[in-house]
């Protein structure tokens, strides 16, 4: 590892380790109830990779990638599960939002980020879906 490479940003809060593989994989799963357990594992190695190897920059990617997901789950396009759309939107959104405490441009980066899972997770509210805590036991 690089003298150079920031760390900082491990520092903010391991719900997105914790939270997000289960969510994201059942995103990506694209089906109501449970994602299969392989594909549950795969996401888990690959936030497990960039949490210990990675970037901001490429974290911020995957973030990014997530978001898309949740934004498309709360069009109500595909058969995404809400639930999981959520749980994941309220996780990234929550992290983005504690990007103000660091130093660099991460805040400012996913400005639009934060916008759009705003709206999406007001959308997905209005359609029922379950808040976070009571998400945990059902994904």
């Amino acid at each position: 590892m690089s003298a150079r490479r920031s760390l900082v940003w491990l520092g903010l809060t391991p719900e997105p380790e914790q939270e997000l593989p289960t969510a994201v994989a059942a995103l990506r799963a694209r089906a109501d109830g449970r994602p299969p357990s392989p594909l549950v594992a795969a996401e888990r190695r690959r936030v497990e990779r960039l949490v210990l190897r990675g970037t901001q920059r490429g974290w911020l990617r995957y973030l990014g990638e997530v978001t898309e997901l949740v934004v498309e789950a709360a069009a109500g396009s595909g058969t995404a599960d809400p639930r999981a759309a959520l749980l994941a939107g309220e996780v990234v959104l929550d992290h983005h939002r504690m990007l103000i405490g660091l130093p660099g441009a991460g805040y400012e980066r996913t400005a639009a980020q934060r916008r759009e899972l705003e709206r999406a997770l007001v959308r997905l509210r209005s359609r029922g879906a379950l808040g976070r805590s009571e998400l945990r036991s059902t994904l």
